[in-house]
């Protein structure tokens, strides 16, 4: 099995999320047009709990296999190693289990919960229904992700990163397939279609655990697991039960946190909304296009952090194990300025380009673009989030973790309601105070995390505040040029084909235009590295230019 460095890892990683969340973005578009706004926001319910109950059975143990399987190998302890595996997949046998039974069970009162006093739009037999659909995904993915986390120990991203890219296309054809099969051949219920949708979830789970699972057995050499030891490694079974729960309860408290973020957005914009005079369909399209219609756009942005954590936490872990700090700071750095240098400029282009990027998505919507235009944001400081409280994890200070995610939380629920009610007096679409809200929950997360590795490990941001003001440079000379194009070019909002060009060309010049500026300021070499560029180039040309 081949290992990666930090930043081949990263963009291994990152290559196969991006892959992953391109064609999650793009399957909506027929989803959306098959199932329409209600079936639409009958999955959102749906999928937002999915989410939670997928973290609290799969985020905390996987990444702590990963943090000790890489902790282990760096000791020599490969016997330990092994065992830790072992011990982590008997512990997510029984986690999933009960999740599953839980969502299974309780899926009614869940829906009771989600809708409230909402009428007009799914009842609440229809959200126990998809609830139970998806509900049996969760005996699958947790024993897919604790097999990643153990390759990502080992540096092996490649295997674990396109692993997510079968999970996705098994999930897509079966979301795409049986819907469109139960709703326009079969006839039955929306309800019915949707539920089978969410089926895809287990469908890609199972296809991923076959093709991971062969790969294992293959390497088993490789990973230790056919090695059979003379002595056990001073470690015993509670040392490592003790140890996989301590790193996996801050990563299961991070996680749960960021659904928990979103719960909270829909639980109190549903009640908000509704109060300030929207409809039950609309205020249903508002929660959905927050919570889940543009998260599905803001994944290409996502998928980045995501691939830098399943790179980043093995990587610190062997520095932090070594002792050596200075490595952890400049790996954490690092993380850093690739999300500020890849990500912030994205995130600005889809802003400008919100209303053609959402109409293409799910047909053009004042409410929708607004939404998309400021929620995109979202994404970028998750990232940072992810990044800041990973390194805080793969340094054991968890309750940092805690403190920082928590807070976060805390503020969000708070302002929620309150924003929503102050934009809505003063002429602002009141739905944007819920985004505003969760905003500042991630930068108050964020803050902390740094303040706290600054004081305790004196991390340095001195490099990564540079490469911000370059990159805040660059992104303002490519948004002139992108507005300049918006009011040159013209676009029919009713044909696809045009919109496709619109963006297609206006995207082009801007990314053009960004990285000859950021090429000029010499960023790519200082962030990426000069040798890595020289090797991407050189395999871009075949060997041509070195």
């Amino acid at each position: 099995m081949k290992k990666s460095s930090f930043i081949e890892g990263t963009f291994i990683a990152t290559f196969a999320i991006v892959l992953t969340k391109i064609l999650g973005m793009l399957y909506v578009i027929p989803f959306y047009k098959i199932v329409g706004s209600q079936g639409g926001a009958l999955y959102a319910y749906a999928y937002t709990i999915y989410v939670l109950f997928i973290d609290i059975s799969t985020a905390g143990i996987p990444n702590a296999i990963s943090k000790i399987t890489k902790e282990y190998n760096t000791l020599g302890k490969e016997e330990a190693k092994v065992r830790a595996f072992k011990l982590g997949i008997k512990l997510i046998s029984i986690i999933a289990i009960i999740s599953f039974l839980v969502l299974f069970i309780f899926a009614e009162q869940i829906g009771m919960i989600l809708l409230e006093d909402i009428t007009g739009g799914n009842t609440i037999k229809d959200v126990a229904l998809v609830i139970r659909c998806v509900s049996f995904a969760i005996l699958v993915i947790p024993f897919l992700s604790v097999s990643r986390g153990f390759l990502q120990g080992h540096s092996v991203i490649n295997v674990s990163s396109f692993s997510q890219v079968i999970e996705q296309i098994f999930r897509i054809a079966v979301v795409l397939g049986g819907s469109y099969l139960t709703l326009n051949i079969l006839g039955l219920s929306l309800t019915t279609a949707v539920g089978v949708a969410m089926f895809g979830a287990f469908a890609g789970g199972i296809a991923s655990v076959i093709y991971i699972g062969t790969n294992i057995i293959k390497n088993k050499k490789e990973l230790s697991l056919d090695t059979k030891f003379e002595r056990e490694d001073a470690v015993t079974n509670k040392e490592i039960i003790k140890k996989i729960i301590t790193y996996a309860i801050p990563v299961i408290i991070v996680s749960v946190a960021v659904s928990i973020y979103n719960i909270i957005d829909m639980l109190i914009i549903l009640n908000t909304i509704s109060k300030l005079g929207f409809t039950g369909p609309e205020t249903e399209f508002i929660a959905s296009a927050i919570n889940t219609w543009s998260s599905k756009i803001n994944m290409i942005v996502t998928s980045v952090g995501t691939g830098m954590t399943a790179s980043l936490i093995p990587t610190i872990v062997k520095a932090y194990t070594l002792g050596d700090y200075n490595d952890v700071n400049n790996k954490c750095n690092k993380a850093l300025q690739i999300i500020i240098l890849i990500c912030l400029p994205m995130v600005v282009g889809i802003s400008l380009l919100a209303k053609p990027i959402w109409t293409i998505f799910y047909g053009y919507n004042s409410i929708g673009v607004t939404i998309l235009s400021l929620n995109i944001f979202v994404a970028l400081f998750l990232n940072l989030f992810m990044v800041t409280n990973f390194t805080l994890q793969s340094v054991n200070k968890f309750k940092v973790v805690y403190i920082s995610a928590l807070t976060g939380f805390i503020l969000n629920a708070l302002l929620d309601a309150p924003l929503m009610i102050i934009f809505s007096k003063i002429g602002i679409p009141a739905y944007l105070g819920a985004t505003v809200a969760t905003l500042i929950g991630y930068t108050a997360s964020v803050l902390i995390a740094l303040l706290t590795l600054k004081k305790q490990h004196n991390f340095k941001y001195m490099e990564t505040i540079k490469v911000l003001f370059k990159t805040l440079l660059a992104i303002i000379i490519m948004a002139a040029v992108v507005i300049l194009l918006k009011s040159i070019i013209p676009v029919n909002l009713s044909s696809t084909m045009s919109i496709i060009i619109y963006i297609g060309v206006i995207a082009l010049f801007g990314a053009l235009v960004y990285l000859f500026v950021i090429w000029k300021l010499n960023l790519i070499n200082d962030v990426l590295g000069k040798e890595y560029v020289k090797k991407i180039i050189k395999k871009l040309t075949f060997g041509k230019v070195s």
